[in-house]
């Protein structure tokens, strides 16, 4: 019940939050799509009426919908409309509205007696509004359909002389002038359930000479008086276990808090003969969870406004991160890299030049830490340590039901180190791909790959594990995100099984396509960021240790080494290829990287004799380029030569991948002493 106590204080506190505050809907009120708008004089004339249907695209995809409406409900109306008259008081569909509806074939059943006698309620009640009378005049003159049929925006056809509403426009609807061929289909139509402009919602404006607020929705007078109308009509029926006081108990809870779930609910309410009523604990349906409407719509109307506002999305699987204040905190799924910018970054691949000189004193780490401090110490300054943070989890199983995978309250200062910590252990420097200008034109933007230093987010870490596996299996993803998020929030060791997973893809490249040798790339940047983040907090405090991120030309751990061995062996190749002006293609060194992790020493030999001619090649072209590379073979052979365990076959362990990145990182990017020189 906590997570209940902690939305409803933070609805509380947005609510008073002016910039905030607007977005977030009343309790008493839902957010419903309205397709037209009617505008009445304070006496109920009507005055004119237009269609608030437009197209909007989501991906590929083209449809038509109304404009989102904050509008009253009762409770009975938020969940009970799928059976039975269950009205709104205002803003409501023509079945409801029309008085007039079944004089013009409305195919569904009319409802306007229910929904006139709550309006009327509410008119003749001592929290009326002119706005509210005047919607109450009109409606009961019986004159809806009939008027917005002469404005043009509803559609009939005569059937047996008589003024039909179109339900099926292939067959009703009118045909070209001179043609059979029928006219284009209305937008509204699209935009309703089957076509039936029964379904359609009308909203209201009402004018009155000097006062410029014609709306009925978005006005705060009237907003509070059908709230005080609803105190007043819904009697204190129990206790609310949350405000621990008597409050109307809601005997049903709202829906659609996830997008891509829209009728899953969070909360359940079995009815006194539900045999979950009962099981020797409870002898009735209110015992087990009494919540006051109040409090249950608030909950779910400030989770909903979260999970849109700042919420991480997975299909049905929804992770957001709040300050109960209302005050802004970062996001622990979120792209660190997108936040900090580029600034730390080694420069993008550069041509090899023979006379060049590497610095491998600097650790670009230092740089990182410096600035993501920074960014943390921003928050600090808004947020007091104190504050609570919530993270909450959620998941859809079904298509009705919902629950919470994982809930984590905070102080603000644990979760902001924590989420220090995640990104300082974890990071490394990882491929992006960003647009600058073109020095030549000044104008054209081309694309310029950087490796900046950053943790990966979610989303990379799993793809870089699983890969296409990922596709055809949504629970895999789902699953990987509730155990990441542990690690990232609570600071537990991260999945080894996942670390594995992502060291065997790394190792492949030749499983990946000539097109896709970027997806590798950034692939290796993640799991050496995961393989030096799991050492970093490693269960077993005997084997943590920590990884520089760059080039460590002192670390003389065997698997490391083979991974130094590796990169120079492919950027000779490399380099021997371009010279020759051959067509890229994968090098020895990529092409048996797989066999070398599992072999090093027998496939090194290998290698070794795959280069001989390419540095013959290069002797004569790129011989200073040359010598220093075979000095570098040579150190490291050297350095290797003094392990023990350096002649046995035995398989290397993901540490090799980082040697590996760091010297080719190193061998991709260096500077030249002279820049005149080739």
């Amino acid at each position: 019940m906590s997570w209940l106590a902690k939305l409803y204080e933070t609805y509380e506190a947005v609510s008073n939050i002016d910039e905030l505050s607007e977005s977030l809907e009343p309790y008493f009120h839902k957010n419903e799509q309205c397709h037209i708008e009617i505008v009445l004089d304070k006496e109920g004339n009507f005055v004119r009426a237009e269609s608030l249907i437009h197209e909007v695209s989501y991906g590929k995809q083209t449809y038509w919908k109304g404009e989102d409406t904050v509008i009253p409900i009762t409770p009975k109306s938020l969940t009970g409309r799928t059976r039975g008259a269950a009205p709104y008081p205002l803003a409501e569909q023509i079945q409801y509205v029309a008085k007039d509806y079944p004089d013009f074939g409305g195919a569904k059943e009319s409802y306007f007696k229910e929904y006139f006698e709550l309006l009327n309620s509410w008119s003749l009640s001592k929290f009326t509004n002119f706005k509210v009378n005047a919607v109450a005049k009109y409606v009961a003159k019986g004159a809806v359909i009939r008027d917005l049929l002469k404005a043009g925006i509803l559609f009939s056809y005569i059937n047996d002389a008589k003024e039909t509403l179109t339900t099926n426009w292939s067959k009703q609807g009118p045909c070209e002038e001179g043609s059979k061929k029928k006219l284009p289909k209305p937008p509204l139509l699209n935009a309703v359930n089957k076509n039936e402009q029964g379904n359609v919602k009308i909203r209201w404006r009402v004018q009155r000479p000097g006062d410029a607020d014609e709306l009925t929705w978005n006005d705060p007078i009237l907003v509070k008086k059908w709230q005080d109308f609803q105190v007043d009509q819904n009697k204190e029926n129990g206790l609310c276990q949350i405000l621990g006081k008597k409050s109307f108990i809601a005997s049903n809870h709202p829906k659609g808090v996830i997008p891509k779930a829209n009728d899953a609910k969070l909360i359940s309410v079995p009815s006194n003969e539900s045999y979950l009523t009962f099981k020797g604990r409870f002898t009735n349906a209110d015992q087990p969870c009494a919540l006051s409407f109040e409090v249950s719509q608030k909950a779910h109307n400030v989770l909903r406004w979260l999970i849109a506002r700042q919420g991480y999305h997975n299909n049905e699987q929804v992770f957001v991160t709040w300050a109960v204040s209302g005050k802004s905190v970062p996001d622990p799924l979120g792209d660190i890299w997108a936040v900090l910018g580029e600034d730390i970054n080694i420069p993008a691949e550069t041509e090899e030049n023979e006379g060049a000189e590497v610095d491998h004193t600097i650790d670009i780490g230092q740089s990182f830490a410096l600035r993501l401090n920074k960014y943390i110490a921003g928050y600090l300054t808004d947020i007091q340590p104190t504050e609570s943070i919530v993270v909450l989890g959620l998941d859809a199983a079904t298509k009705g039901r919902m629950g919470i995978t994982y809930y984590r309250e905070l102080l603000a200062s644990e979760f902001l180190k924590r989420l220090e910590d995640w990104h300082t252990q974890f990071a490394w420097p990882q491929r992006h791909t960003v647009e600058i200008v073109n020095e030549k034109d000044g104008k054209e933007l081309i694309k310029k790959t950087i490796w900046s230093v950053s943790s990966p987010v979610p989303q990379s870490i799993a793809e870089a594990a699983y890969g296409d596996i990922l596709k055809s299996n949504a629970g895999l993803k789902k699953s990987l995100l509730e155990r990441i998020m542990p690690c990232i929030v609570d600071g537990r060791p991260f999945p080894r099984d996942v670390l594995m997973a992502s060291v065997r893809r790394g190792s492949n490249p030749m499983s990946y396509k000539n097109d896709k040798k970027w997806l590798w790339e950034r692939n290796l940047g993640i799991t050496c960021a995961l393989y030096k983040g799991f050492y970093q907090r490693h269960p077993d405090n005997k084997q943590r240790r920590g990884y520089a991120m760059t080039l460590e030309e002192s670390n003389d751990s065997r698997d490391y080494l083979y991974g130094r061995l590796l990169a120079i062996a492919e950027r000779i190749e490399e380099i021997a290829l371009n010279v020759a002006g051959e067509k890229a293609r994968p090098t020895t060194a990529q092409r048996l990287m797989q066999r070398f992790a599992d072999h090093p020493f027998s496939t090194w030999r290998n290698i070794e004799l795959a280069l001989q001619p390419y540095m013959q090649r290069l002797q004569s072209s790129r011989a200073p380029f040359l010598h220093k590379r075979r000095k570098e073979l040579d150190a490291v052979l050297c350095a290797l030569s003094s392990v023990d365990d350096s002649t046995r076959d035995k398989p290397l362990s993901g540490e090799f991948l980082l040697g590996y990145h760091c010297q080719r990182l190193a061998l991709h990017n260096t500077q030249p002493e002279n820049p005149q020189q080739d």
